[in-house]
């Protein structure tokens, strides 16, 4: 079991990325129910002997709502958050209790890969960690996230190499 999480000493140092991916689809389908709902209220008034019931109107409304519903929570909920600490993993379903931290001292190596995955190395062989998929994130997102996992691991890596990062350095 990993241990809880800590007090964040500079809370305006941490990137927060949302499921802005799933979100544009949760909004569409809730568009596209509403819209049926419309549909059928605008059928019904133009046919003198409407084809369809007034109750089926209602049909399309719950599932409108619900997807309306997590749209809003994959806009206001972080998927990923990156801290001066380390790593925060969110899943869909009950993030509270499934939260899953990972610590910048717990990685050995992170990167994000060709397939849109998050992989984090907790060990030097690479053989175990956490892969988290990128697709709930929005493309540009994505390659934010790159970006800021590279910094991060070039920091580590000067920080447990401090004279091959200043001889790299002079060499440039």
């Amino acid at each position: 079991m990993l241990p809880g999480p800590k007090d964040i000493i500079e809370p305006h140092k941490e990137l927060r990325f949302t499921r802005g991916s799933q979100a544009s689809l949760f909004a569409m389908l809730a568009a596209v129910c509403g819209g049926a709902s419309v549909a059928i209220v605008i059928l019904n008034l133009l046919l003198k002997d409407p084809l369809i019931s007034w109750w089926w109107v209602l049909a399309p409304l719950p599932p409108a709502f619900i997807c309306a519903r997590l749209c809003l929570h994959c806009v206001r909920h972080a998927y990923l958050i990156l801290t001066p600490l380390g790593i925060e993993i969110f899943p869909f379903f009950k993030p509270q209790e499934n939260l899953q931290i990972l610590y910048w001292s717990q990685i050995s190596d992170a990167e994000v890969n060709k397939h849109d995955e998050l992989v984090i190395h907790l060990n030097e062989d690479k053989t175990s960690g956490v892969v988290a998929s990128l697709s709930p994130l929005l493309p540009v997102r994505r390659k934010l996230l790159a970006r800021a996992i590279a910094g991060r691991m070039d920091d580590k890596r000067m920080e447990a190499n401090p004279e091959g990062g200043a001889a790299q350095k002079s060499d440039d």
